[in-house]
């Protein structure tokens, strides 16, 4: 039968990526299929190497813009700096029953272009928390049975760090850590003394290189990671497990491919492949396979299950459960405090170093330590010093002015929290047809909110953050709550979760669909609970040990 792999990777973001890799390496002839244009390393990040006047509009955005991205315009991300990377809203648009940020961006590599490549393992803590407090389902696995799998990811992907004795916070296989800096070194020193080791202040853990990989470059310190990096210093599908995959011989790309549905052969009880519309001229084509991994991020996943229904799945496919798209989940973040500090004027410090420099891991909610909410949040940060941007407001003139302005200004400090949020059943997805995107298929509705034991959390976010800062000597602290919506941290996950019983879960241990055996989830929806780490890293992980379960699944004709 033309068109016929022994396995479809839908997406090629960070987990279909490695999907495809793995499976690849182990022999199997694979698609993937990737809804928007392909981008090739290093030569396709358009903007990487532009100097800042090189920007007709110096980054910013044009009316226009902004009219075709009413989403990506609420926050930071979407700038003229890395427009293409994020799709048009007009285009492609859902319903906010509560408001959701959908930051999305639909190309080959996915969001491991633009992620923020902080990358931390999780604990038994995590893994067993919903079990303890009795919330929503106990996850399938534990960090044992994740254990080497992080190690395989660790190898091949790059993280960079250090390596801790700290409860609850596993290491990673490192390489040398980014330094902090002399004031981040101090805040540390000041912070394990006064809360006597309870409380950790390290180094940030990101999948930014510090030594020399097969076919990748050392950071460069530019800072420039949200374009694309041409040195391929970073993480991502491009620079990483694109090329592996390509050197079997054994990946078939396929990019502008929208993957619609997944069809499902009742008398097999199988999924037998995937109906695609080609992006560029609406073209109907079906491709067949004897796996599939979903891997199209959290809520491409959902809609591309919820969409495949049949007489034996009304609801979706997998569905049985009646928990696909409930469960949503992201992380809760923008507030936190910051500070002045003085005493280090005479020091600078070395390039401009990628995604932050310092975290402060979970401490909350942990051994003799109760609070009036369940689990807890660790800080992200950094120290610099202020630069000629300082004075804009000033408009001065004269070489008084110039001359103050080559030097650098004042070192400051600031400490963002990052919060977990629960699974809460209420928080979902469904599919409304009532709206059509631009290739006639119906949108999802997004119904998602934070509830009181997040708001209770974040009181803590704050008054942490100045009770640290104001401990290690820091000047002038002030607090803030920038405001956080479900989306904004571009963490959701959730709609698919890992159970045990196939009554209260869409997926087993193995990230396999208890209803249809040869399907696969291992991005963001198959998460149980959130953490408040980062998740990536655990994307990873979940997804080459679920690849390798699934072949050997096949070698024994199982599916």
């Amino acid at each position: 039968m033309s068109n016929t792999y022994d396995a479809i990777v839908i997406g090629s973001g960070i987990s279909g990526g490695w999907a495809a890799k793995e499976l690849c390496e182990k022999g199997l002839k694979v698609i993937m299929l990737e809804r928007g244009r392909n981008i090739e390393h290093p030569g396709g990040y358009e903007t990487a190497n532009k100097n800042p006047w090189e920007f007709q509009h110096r980054g910013r955005l044009t009316v226009t813009q902004r009219d075709n991205h009413p989403v990506h315009i609420r926050d930071y991300p979407y700038s003229e700096f890395n427009e293409n990377f994020w799709v048009n809203d007009l285009e492609n648009p859902y319903i906010e029953t509560k408001r959701f940020d959908w930051y999305r961006g639909y190309h080959v590599g996915g969001r491991s272009l633009m992620w923020g490549r902080q990358s931390y393992r999780w604990s038994d803590l995590n893994f067993e928390e919903n079990a303890k407090q009795g919330v929503a389902v106990d996850w399938p696995i534990r960090y044992k049975d994740l254990e080497p799998w992080y190690d395989h990811v660790e190898k091949f992907a790059g993280i960079s760090g250090q390596h801790e004795a700290f409860p609850h916070f596993p290491n990673s296989i490192f390489q040398p850590a980014m330094a902090l800096n002399c004031v981040e070194e101090e805040v540390r020193k000041r912070v394990k003394e006064k809360y006597k080791g309870t409380r950790l202040l390290t180094n940030a853990r990101i999948a930014n290189l510090t030594e020399d990989l097969p076919g990748r470059s050392r950071c460069q310190y530019r800072n420039l990671c949200s374009r694309g990096c041409p040195f391929g210093a970073y993480f991502s599908t491009q620079s990483s497990t694109l090329p592996a995959a390509v050197a079997t011989g054994n990946l078939t790309l396929r990019p502008f491919s929208i993957v619609n549905s997944i069809i499902y052969d009742k008398d097999k009880k199988r999924a037998t492949g995937v109906r695609v519309i080609d992006a560029e001229t609406n073209e109907v084509t079906e491709f067949f396979s004897k796996i599939i991994f979903v891997n199209a991020s959290t809520l491409g996943t959902t809609f591309i299950l919820l969409n495949s229904v049949s007489t034996a799945f009304p609801n979706g496919l997998g569905n049985s459960s009646g928990q696909l798209g409930h469960n949503l989940m992201d992380h809760h973040f923008r507030c936190g405090a910051s500070g002045k500090a003085e005493g280090f004027d005479d020091k600078y410090y070395f390039g401009r170093r990628p995604s932050g420099g310092l975290f402060i891991p979970r401490y909350r909610n942990i051994g003799n330590d109760k609070r009036d909410y369940l689990r807890g949040f660790g800080y992200q940060g950094g120290a610099s010093r202020g630069n000629w941007q300082r004075h804009i407001a000033e408009f001065g003139i004269g070489g008084d002015f110039k001359d103050e302005l080559s030097k650098p200004g004042p070192w400051t400090i600031g400490l963002g929290g990052f919060g977990e949020m629960l699974p809460y059943f209420e928080n979902k997805v469904t599919i409304d047809k009532s709206k059509k995107d631009k290739w006639g298929q119906p949108v999802l509705n997004i119904d998602c909110e934070f509830k009181a034991n997040e708001k209770k959390m974040r009181v803590d976010m704050i008054n942490d953050a100045a009770e640290m800062l104001e401990s290690a000597g820091i000047k002038d602290v002030h607090t803030y709550d920038g405001g956080s919506y479900p989306g904004m941290a571009i963490h959701e996950m959730g709609t698919a979760r890992m159970g045990h019983d196939p009554k209260t879960s869409v997926l087993n241990k193995w990230n396999q669909m208890h209803d249809v055996p040869n399907v696969f989830v291992t991005d963001g929806a198959c998460m149980t609970s959130s953490a408040s780490q980062n998740p990536s890293l655990t994307y990873m992980a979940l997804t080459t040990r679920a690849c390798d379960y699934a072949v050997s699944e096949l070698k024994k004709m199982n599916l």
